[in-house]
């Protein structure tokens, strides 16, 4: 495929991309209005009378212990146990990124903007399901926050595409420099570093 085909189309996926940013924010309004909750300083609020619906359909936990698989009692603590590496790393990115990121001059990565934990204020999950969305919320938007940290450090120190097409590549990929244009990358490093380092986040 001829590279100016391939910026064509990739032009054209990051303009429908835009497109269902848009889209999606139109949606979530409309849900807003339909599920009547809005936000406040970041905080769910429902209508009373929604509140109270949600309740009816709440399972209170005796019913919820004794009606679950018990493998799935016996492997909650494999799955629980995963938040002591999950705080560790969150730790440790967070001090990477405070000291190497004001070093390179690369725009911080905003945490909030990916760990979003918003599920427990719905009032038809009971305790225990709370809890288990608190926690998936947290590991997979920490996951995300990682990887646009690193996807921030590899487009700095080696934007270079790999040499087979891996699965669910991040956005930047697509800027790095083709694997074995040894020209390209020493004519184009020093461009890149610059176009992340003016990078506005939105």
């Amino acid at each position: 495929m001829p590279q100016s085909h391939y910026q064509e189309i990739l032009s054209r996926i990051q303009g429908l991309q835009n497109q269902l940013e848009q889209e999606f924010d139109q949606l979530l309004s409309e849900k807003r209005a339909e599920f009547k909750y809005r936000l406040k300083k970041g905080k769910v609020i429902f209508d009373n009378s929604i509140r109270g619906l949600h309740k009816k359909y709440r399972t209170n936990i005796w019913s919820y212990l004794t009606q679950a698989n018990p493998l799935y009692i016996i492997t909650s603590p494999i799955i629980y146990g995963v938040i002591v590496p999950l705080v560790i790393l969150d730790a440790a990115v967070f001090i990477y990124q405070q000291i190497c990121f004001r070093v390179y001059g690369i725009p911080m990565v905003s945490r909030a903007d990916y760990i979003v934990i918003d599920r427990h204020h719905l009032d038809y999950l009971n305790i225990i399901e709370k809890f288990n969305c608190m926690y998936c919320g947290y590991g997979n938007g920490l996951i995300e926050y990682i990887r646009e940290v690193f996807a921030r450090t590899e487009q700095y120190w080696c934007p270079i595409k790999h040499a087979r097409r891996t699965h669910k590549t991040h956005t930047y990929v697509e800027r790095f420099v083709d694997y074995g244009d040894a020209e390209q990358y020493k004519k184009k490093l020093s461009r890149l570093r610059k176009e992340l380092q003016n990078q506005q986040d939105k």
